[in-house]
């Protein structure tokens, strides 16, 4: 299995500061910014690029069940996970069974840019929370 650097999340208190944080002092772009209340997610996410190199900026909207409200209460602002592009998320899966690593099956989802996407339980990795995932419409 391949794995290449897709994206970095990192958690924010206030997005507008981070966005202008990122375009300003380090050339980055905004490209998207979405806001996704599925179950699990419910965040305000901003994509900037930097040459070529993206991050994730999440902000939580619900500041009772928001994964996101819950890591800025547990461990303040910062990295809240590093994501793989993988070839095949199935087959990634399938390989992690076999290395006796465990995913959050309640993570496994599409966003709304086709990405399929799955979070690995932090547990098995060192307590880092990495996401695996594809474009298997590209």
């Amino acid at each position: 299995m391949n794995y290449k650097l897709d994206h970095i999340g990192i958690a924010v208190r206030n997005l507008e500061e981070s966005i202008s944080f990122y375009e300003d002092i380090l050339g980055g772009k905004l490209i998207d910014r979405y806001r996704s209340e599925s179950i699990g997610v419910e965040s305000e996410i901003a994509t900037i690029d930097i040459n070529g190199d993206r991050t994730e900026l999440l902000s939580p909207t619900n500041n009772t069940t928001s994964p996101i409200a819950r890591f800025l209460k547990q461990k303040g602002k910062g990295v809240h996970h590093i994501a793989y592009h993988v070839n095949d998320l199935d087959e990634a899966l399938d390989e992690l069974k076999r290395k006796g690593i465990r995913t959050l099956e309640d993570t496994l989802r599409i966003n709304k840019h086709g990405r399929r996407l799955i979070y690995l339980n932090p547990a098995d990795t060192n307590g880092t929370i990495i996401e695996f995932c594809d474009y298997p419409d590209k």
